[in-house]
């Protein structure tokens, strides 16, 4: 497992610490190591809770791996969308609990889980590709559009706002806002709560509802490397 991932199994729910003592940048690392725990949930049943550090879920993809070149860019960007297809296909019910900024790939964690819990706060929450010069990938604007309130969705992928927890709860990127010092608790009771749900009938209607976004994006990612971390002007 991760250095910056840590698990822990309470009854039926999956915790899962994401923390590397900085941003809890969306490496490679981190990509196998939340992608084994999926293959592991699946087998043993019940829900993931899956927490930040105090202060941050995650600040985005690894700004090393992207600086090593197009190439390092695109394959980091790939294991992120295959993460959120898995994320999106996962029979057990995904409970995060956003303790802080959620950013670009962060915002995107977010939207692929099935719960969203937040930290109030002075705490930034949102899609800031174009801001950084980026086009935001296909796979991204497509799961903004499946998730994000329709008010916000052009302010939240094409104009690049950041929101606050209250607003991110009200574009989509969380359902409920606590205290600080609640969210993991509020989290694991969310997971606990869905854990109880007969598995075949959660498993069954959210193929239902998101199965179809994940197919879309899983059968696109190998036409749309070639757009991925291509700068604008």
């Amino acid at each position: 497992m991760s250095d910056t991932i840590t698990t822990e199994r309470r009854e039926a729910v999956t915790i899962v610490r994401l923390d590397d003592g900085k941003a809890n940048a969306v490496s490679h690392d981190l990509v196998s190591g939340l992608t084994r725990i999926l293959d592991d949930i699946e087998k043993e049943g019940g829900a993931i809770a899956l927490l930040g550090r105090p202060g941050r879920f995650s600040a985005g993809f690894d700004l090393a791996e992207i600086a090593r070149g197009p190439e390092a860019a695109r394959a980091l960007v790939g294991a992120g969308a295959e993460l959120l297809v898995r994320m999106l296909q996962s029979p057990a019910p995904i409970v995060a609990g956003c303790t802080g900024h959620a950013l670009a790939m962060g915002a995107l964690l977010l939207l692929a889980s099935d719960l969203r819990v937040g930290a109030s706060g002075s705490f930034k929450i949102g899609l800031n590709e174009v801001a950084i010069r980026m086009v935001l990938p296909r796979f991204a604007v497509r799961l903004a559009r499946d998730r994000l309130s329709k008010r916000h969705l052009l302010r939240s992928a094409n104009h690049a706002e950041i929101y606050d927890p209250e607003g991110a709860r009200d574009a989509g990127y969380l359902d409920h806002v606590v205290a600080a010092d609640a969210v993991e608790a509020r989290t694991l009771e969310e997971a606990a709560r869905l854990a109880e749900l007969p598995r075949g009938a959660f498993a069954g209607t959210k193929q239902l509802l998101r199965g179809g976004l994940a197919a879309e994006i899983a059968a696109n990612l190998s036409d749309e490397r070639s757009e991925w971390a291509v700068g604008g002007s």
